[in-house]
C-alpha cells in the first residue's frame, strides 16, 4: 500500500477518533457517489455533518486543508445532496474539514466547522 494512502488512512481513524470524544456518532465512512468520496459522515444533536479529512506529515506546502479545492467541495456536495436525498435526511447540514499533521509521533488536529457551503 502506498505511503501517502497509508497517511491518508491513519488521519481518517484519527478523525473518527476525535469525532467521537467529542460526542458525535458516526453514520458513514468512505461513503462514495459517482467520483465523489465524503470520509466520514457524522451526526450530532440534529446536524449531519460531513466531513473531509486531509492528512499530511508536515505543513511545508501548506496547511492540510488547503489542499481541499473548488473542485472537491463541489464533489463533495453533490455527493452529501445525494445521501440525504436518498436517506431522506430532514437534518441541517454542515461541510467540516478535520486538518492532521502527523509527525514525530505528534498529532497535531484542526477541526474546521463550517469549512465550506454549498453555492446556488
Amino acid at each position: 500500500m502506498e505511503e501517502k494512502h497509508i497517511l491518508g488512512k491513519k488521519g481518517e481513524t484519527i478523525a473518527k477518533e476525535y469525532l467521537l470524544e467529542k460526542s458525535y456518532s458516526i453514520v458513514e465512512k468512505n461513503w462514495r457517489y459517482v467520483k465523489a468520496e465524503i470520509d466520514l459522515i457524522a451526526k450530532k444533536e440534529d446536524v449531519i455533518v460531513f466531513v473531509e479529512v486531509k492528512t499530511r506529515s508536515s505543513n511545508n506546502y501548506g496547511d492540510p486543508e488547503s489542499f481541499v479545492s473548488d473542485r472537491q467541495q463541489k464533489m463533495i456536495i453533490n455527493a452529501a445532496n445525494e445521501y440525504i436525498m436518498k436517506n431522506d435526511i430532514e437534518h441541517e447540514a454542515r461541510f467540516d474539514i478535520i486538518s492532521i499533521i502527523i509527525s514525530n509521533k505528534t498529532e497535531d488536529i484542526k477541526h474546521i466547522e463550517g469549512a465550506f457551503y454549498p453555492t446556488l
